[in-house]
């Protein structure tokens, strides 16, 4: 059975950082691109960054140069690492796994980061 665990959101004032993790069980988490959504109410769900097996990483404008995706495939878990965080980056936040040229794809259940003083 496949799981991804999300964990470490809370509330953070803004200028904070933060760092949400997701941890994997019940796939090959080495062969698999991870990738981190957020959709904020009212939105849709957004890409925010995402991680091949090669560790090659691409982010959404809103997020360049504040946060830094990375993964350890030893503990089989992705992390997002926020820094200068803003209310706008108020959301839900849910790990996607994905093998590379298939459509099947694995969600967690979501971590809610709150931005606000």
């Amino acid at each position: 059975q496949v799981q991804l665990v999300e964990s470490g959101g809370g509330l953070v004032q803004p200028g904070g950082s933060l760092r949400i993790s997701c941890a994997a069980s019940g796939i090959r988490f080495n062969f698999y691109v991870m990738t981190w959504y957020r959709q904020a109410p009212g939105k849709e769900r957004e890409l925010v960054a995402t991680i091949t097996s090669g560790s090659d990483t691409r982010y959404a404008d809103s997020v360049k140069g504040r946060s830094t995706i990375s993964r350890d495939n030893v503990k089989s878990t992705v992390y997002l690492q926020m820094n200068s965080l803003k209310p706008e980056d108020t959301a839900v936040y849910y790990c996607n796994a994905k093998l590379p040229y298939s459509s099947n794809q694995y969600w967690g259940q979501g971590t809610q980061v709150t931005v606000s003083s």
